[in-house]
């Protein structure tokens, strides 16, 4: 496949159905005033995403009731393919017996593990993504470039970088 323009920009359904694909994303929220960032465990369930974090952590505190992104993805850096979502919304734990009941019968489990594990609820407000699809024989650039490094294989640095577009 030829394709001038390799950057989808993907529907708020098609997102929803890609990040049901993994099971691991990264969490973005606010701690002692900065940025922060971590790696979570997480599922889809009725359109909201359900975090599993430790219970007590400074991530279940920096989380609970404030406004937070969530990214997940799948990328080849091979071919330079895959996907990439991105999820703004807010975050409250949950705290419904019921719910809570459901969610642990779904077997999902903090990241690091925790037996009594803390469930963030996330309701998407803004949803976005894009697929990058391969280039074809006569696209210019990517299909030739190599990861460069500075010596032999595993000596230097390598350059993966996985353009999305903007």
């Amino acid at each position: 496949m030829e394709r001038e323009d390799r950057v989808e920009t993907l529907s708020e359904a098609e997102c929803l159905r890609l990040l049901s694909t993994v099971p691991v994303g990264r969490v973005v929220y606010t701690e002692h005033a900065l940025p922060a960032v971590l790696p979570v465990s997480f599922e889809v369930l009725d359109g909201r995403l359900v975090l599993a974090v430790r219970r007590g952590s400074a991530t279940a505190r920096g989380l609970d009731g404030t406004v937070v992104a969530f990214q997940a993805d799948l990328l080849d850096p091979v071919t330079r393919t895959g996907w990439s979502v991105l999820v703004h919304g807010r975050a409250d734990v949950v705290s419904d017996p019921e719910q809570v009941r459901r969610v642990l019968r779904s077997g999902l489990r903090p990241w690091v593990g925790d037996p009594e594990p803390l469930f963030v609820a996330l309701v998407p407000e803004l949803v976005s993504g894009r697929r990058l699809f391969p280039t074809g024989p006569g696209a210019p650039g990517l299909q030739a470039r190599r990861p460069m490094s500075a010596g032999p294989v595993g000596t230097g640095p390598v350059n993966t970088g996985f353009p999305l577009g903007s």
